[in-house]
């Protein structure tokens, strides 16, 4: 494990602990666990940009057209 000293406003710090407790986390855990949801976020973002590179409009179009046209059911509705 690698251990940070970390700078954070007062009111974050304040919320961040009330809602590791409301959670029965650390502290730590907490601050883990959001880091780690915000890196999946951003490498997900990465992901999606390089696969959108792959992308061909005009294979994805070729496919759209075998959809057959037909009315949504009824619990597919808005």
């Amino acid at each position: 494990m690698t251990k940070l000293n970390i700078t954070l406003p007062d009111s974050l710090a304040k919320k961040a602990a009330e809602l590791a407790e409301k959670e029965q986390i650390s502290l730590d855990q907490f601050v883990s666990l959001a880091v780690a949801e915000k890196m999946s976020a951003w490498l997900t973002e990465g992901y999606v940009a390089e696969r959108a590179k792959r992308g061909d409009r005009a294979k994805f179009l070729k496919a759209l057209r075998k959809v057959p046209h037909v009315p949504p059911e009824a619990s597919d509705k808005l």
